[in-house]
């Protein structure tokens, strides 16, 4: 019985063997053609480049080739620092320092820190404040020449003043934030701060009711009236909160002040956050007075030789400054008809040591080449004259931001040149939407919209 039964089955467990193989053969032949599909129509997606700007700046010089090889010449003699120094005789408690923030452009830094030595600031209390992001790539000498972000440690140090980091790149409030940082952690009951886009030099002229001119027994530099107006106010004001010299191009900061009311609102990360800040301080009570100190002028240029300011010689007649980015039509050689003479002042041939007294030819012994420092004030003033101007003109004023796009990508923490400025175009017009937010008003006259600091982030917008 048992065997027929078995007898009987075969037939059916050949039938599903033969199923099963059936099956298992189209699986494999499935899953081989998927192994091994037809290569795609399509192509690969690739990325929809940007149009690549026609021109470039020029390469970048050095401004002050005598500090790739030597020390500089002394300090001009009418201008060298009182000693003992100013701020002792008014028995001030501490040095007032200088602080000079550069996150781009080292030209410009580097004219704006020998502006202030050779005018008469002492050295040694003029803090740079490194704020490129780079960690020590800088003070290791790792960046080019070309790179936006370089900053050269040794020529700094030649020239006799101090480097401090940020432990990151910060905005421009944040920067300010990072100042009142500073001086707690110093212990600076006040400090002033500059731009580092300026050419300064000392009245030496002389201005009526504020000094007499150089060489007379009245001639102050631009340190001693910037000390004097520091006595003046924390001897007569007891809410100051900043004094002004040329705006905040030069300014006096009671950091306490700026504590009280909060510091400056990093939402707002550059443009508006100065009115927001000053503002507030004025609501506070805080007095925001403008003094006069010197000549400080908002320039986007660079001299030829930064070496004329120390006045070893008269000024060339050829002597002119160099526009770190030229408008494109310059670039690429072919300026605009008429542009020739309407530049004549800014492009003047180059002046480069050649114009200048060589080292060890006399250079030490200023004032046996220049008797009467008036000249060469005087040509100096109106060459800073032009460079404001040349700023000021139909350009953009921040055009030199852009005036360095080189360095090389194995650099550290190498950027974009290009990147890097739309970023920060970016965050600034985010700053403005939060300032418009913030205050439902869009523009600095607060008053004008009845505000009070307490409205903050609680009123409708105006313009709707």
């Amino acid at each position: 019985m048992a065997s027929r039964l078995i007898f009987r089955l075969i037939p059916l467990v050949i039938a599903l063997g033969l199923v099963s193989l059936f099956f298992s053969s189209d699986i494999s032949k499935a899953a081989r053609g998927a192994s091994f599909k037809a290569p795609s129509e399509h192509p690969p997606p690739r990325p929809k480049y940007k149009p690549q700007p026609t021109g470039s700046p020029p390469l970048v010089k050095d401004p002050f080739p005598m500090l790739m090889s030597s020390a500089p010449p002394p300090i001009p003699p009418w201008n060298k620092p009182k000693a003992p120094n100013v701020y002792s005789n008014y028995n001030l408690p501490v040095a007032p320092p200088l602080l000079i923030g550069f996150t781009r452009s080292w030209p410009l830094l580097l004219q704006t820190v020998v502006g202030y030595v050779t005018a008469g600031w002492p050295a040694n209390q003029i803090y740079v404040i490194e704020n490129t992001g780079v960690h020590e790539s800088n003070a290791k000498g790792r960046l080019s020449l070309q790179n936006p972000l370089y900053l050269n440690h040794t020529q700094l140090q030649l020239v006799g003043v101090n480097v401090i980091r940020t432990p990151v790149l910060m905005n421009f409030a944040q920067l300010q934030n990072f100042f009142v940082s500073l001086s707690k952690e110093k212990k600076w009951p006040y400090y002033f701060w500059s731009h580092m886009d300026s050419l300064v030099l000392s009245l030496e002229e002389g201005v009526d009711g504020v000094s007499g001119p150089v060489n007379a027994p009245d001639y102050q530099t631009i340190y001693d009236l910037a000390v004097r107006e520091l006595n003046h106010t924390l001897h007569t004001d007891e809410r100051w909160g900043a004094r002004f010299f040329a705006y905040d191009h030069l300014a006096l900061v009671n950091p306490e002040a700026y504590e009280k009311v909060g510091g400056f609102d990093t939402f707002i990360p550059y443009y508006m956050t100065d009115c927001d800040m000053h503002w507030r301080l004025e609501e506070a009570g805080y007095s925001m007075n403008d003094a006069k100190a010197g000549i400080i002028q908002d320039v986007a240029s660079v001299l030829d030789d930064l070496r004329i300011l120390y006045r070893e010689q008269e000024v060339p007649d050829d002597f002119g400054f160099t526009d770190p980015n030229p408008p494109p039509t310059k670039i690429l050689g072919s300026p605009k008809k008429g542009d020739e003479d309407k530049n004549s002042t800014r492009s003047l041939p180059e002046a480069g040591p050649a114009h200048l007294l060589k080292t060890g030819d006399g250079a030490g012994d200023i004032a046996s080449r220049v008797v009467d420092p008036l000249p060469s004030f005087k040509r100096l003033h109106r060459i800073s004259m032009d460079m404001f101007n040349h700023k000021h003109a139909d350009r953009e004023r921040n055009t030199w931001q852009m005036g360095q796009k080189g360095g090389d990508t194995s650099e550290p923490y190498y950027y974009d040149a290009s990147g890097f400025q739309r970023g920060i175009d970016i965050m600034t017009e985010a700053g403005r939407k939060v300032f418009s937010e913030k205050w439902g008003h869009r523009d600095c006259d607060f008053g004008a919209a009845g505000l009070h600091p307490s409205d903050a982030w609680r009123v409708e917008k105006d313009w709707e």
